[in-house]
């Protein structure tokens, strides 16, 4: 059951991930002049950064939770490094990808900005590590709980 709530939470962080960064991105550009070196929209800037902040902490929280089934790293690290792969192939192929896909604007140049930049594959990456701890995968948690009474007890 453990899985299977972690494959639907993976799918449904997947482009929580995805479009969420990419939102952040283009509007912390859209309030930033690089020419003239100054913020021209503070406002937007700082929700943009608490966006972005906030991808961060799901992500690193993804990444550190023991409880979580590796189901739930393990598909969105997967569909952004097969996007990854895909746009190195034929990058006017997934470029055009946003395109198809509600909502569009802003959204779209975000993507495809992250996408060639090499940002969703580095996020892919980070979120493929944890699937290789054993841990993760067994059914059973009990040891857990004994290895930190033994810590706690031995400190004392």
């Amino acid at each position: 059951m453990r899985h299977a709530f972690g494959f639907v939470l993976g799918v449904l962080l997947t482009p929580a991930l995805a479009y969420g960064a990419a939102w952040g991105h283009v509007q912390a550009l859209q309030s930033f002049d690089g020419a003239r070196q100054e913020i021209t929209d503070s406002t937007r800037m700082y929700g943009a950064f608490a966006l972005l902040a906030a991808v961060g902490l799901v992500t690193g929280v993804i990444i550190v939770s023991r409880w979580a089934s590796p189901l739930v790293s393990l598909i969105p690290s997967l569909v952004l490094l097969g996007l990854s792969a895909y746009f190195l192939v034929d990058p006017g192929a997934v470029l055009d990808l946003p395109g198809k896909v509600p909502p569009a604007g802003d959204l779209d140049l975000g993507i495809r900005t992250l996408m060639g930049s090499g940002v969703y594959a580095m996020l892919g990456f980070a979120l493929l590590m944890p699937t290789w701890a054993p841990r993760r995968w067994s059914p059973d948690r009990e040891d857990d709980d004994e290895d930190a009474e033994v810590f706690y007890s031995a400190a004392r």
